[in-house]
């Protein structure tokens, strides 16, 4: 122990994930991907969709809200379009399943989707468009999650945090990837305010009663604002249209809760666009990405989406991550017993 601390490395959070959501229920095949998925959320500094989440993917798994032993699906009805029936598992797998095959599909096409339906939450969707970056494609990801965020000009949550990602390779750099939320911020950015008992900036939620808001618990209660008004409302809707519509599984409105316990699975999907540059721009495509990137960073102050993860991912190969001692017990807790969720 070191102040109150426990210092794992990251092949220790991937193992300790591992083992918490087998012992929860989870197969190796569902276990797998997911606990690699928390090792980078960790290397990467986001705890909130890490460590910190997994107690919540292993409740999930044992009460019935994930299919701890779903088996993914792959059909490629045509060429450029890959689906995956994730069969309400974890997304992870889903997407594992998937990948190699959408390569194909675009390398052959030119572009290609891969569309996973009947899935859970995706985390972080930059862990997915980063592979295929380093795969030498421009990659598009788009999710949607259960209610929490108020159209514009409304007050009761309708949409998920409906998130987006992209990524691009460069040359002799990782790739540059961006991810965001179609609300004015996370979910778990708020809920972990509230669980520090800390304030929440204005503008980012409602209470129960339509009104702006700056206490987090207020906001549970209440209702998300999406990003820039109506052009966040605007974006979550395609989201919606994507992630329910095109890859036939819930929208945001019928999917249950990330959070609790109640309401089975979510049902929710998520879609992948996949480019080869080479089609287009051959294959002088990344050295003229960099000639984007180094005229918008000469500017001082600017820097690149994800510059931070990049940093704290470089950090935490050597030095690990630093786990406090009451979430350490209940990880502990959760590998050697598995979820208090699950029927004994």
């Amino acid at each position: 122990m070191f102040g109150g601390m426990e210092r794992l490395s990251l092949d220790d959070v991937e193992q300790l994930s591992r083992r918490m959501l087998v012992a929860s229920g989870a197969s190796a095949l569902q276990a797998g991907p997911t606990a690699r998925s928390i090792r980078d959320a960790e290397a990467e500094g986001i705890r909130t969709v890490g460590l910190s989440y997994l107690p919540t993917y292993c409740d999930h798994v044992a009460c019935g809200k994930v299919v701890g032993d779903a088996v993914p699906t792959v059909t490629t009805p045509r060429v450029a379009a890959v689906i995956v029936d994730a069969g309400n598992g974890f997304c992870h797998p889903a997407f594992e399943a998937g990948v190699a095959p959408l390569i194909r599909a675009t390398r052959t096409c030119g572009i290609g989707m891969l569309t996973i339906t009947h899935s859970y939450s995706a985390g972080v969707l930059g862990w997915f468009v980063e592979r295929l970056a380093e795969a030498g494609l421009v990659a598009l990801m788009f999710a949607n999650s259960s209610p929490a965020v108020a159209p514009h000009g409304g007050h009761r949550p309708f949409f998920g945090t409906n998130p987006i990602a992209w990524a691009t390779p460069r040359s002799g750099h990782p790739p540059v990837v961006a991810d965001m939320s179609s609300s004015a911020a996370a979910y778990v950015s708020i809920s972990a305010a509230a669980a520090a008992g800390e304030t929440i900036p204005l503008g980012w939620a409602l209470d129960a009663d339509g009104n702006a808001t700056t206490d987090p618990n207020a906001a549970l209660a209440g209702a998300m604002l999406p990003a820039g008004g109506h052009k966040g409302s605007a974006l979550a809707l395609f989201i919606d249209i994507l992630c329910g519509g095109v890859a036939a599984s819930n929208f945001s409105f019928e999917a249950s809760g990330f959070g609790g316990n109640e309401g089975g699975p979510p049902d929710v999907g998520q879609v992948i666009v996949a480019i080869d540059p080479a089609v287009s721009a051959g294959t002088g495509f990344v050295n003229r990405i960099e000639v984007l990137l180094e005229e918008m960073t000469s500017q001082p102050g600017v820097r690149l989406p994800g510059d931070r993860r990049l940093l704290s991912r470089r950090q935490t190969i050597d030095r690990g991550v630093e786990v406090p001692d009451d979430l350490m017990a209940t990880l502990s807790s959760y590998a050697e017993h598995g979820s208090p969720a699950r029927p004994v």
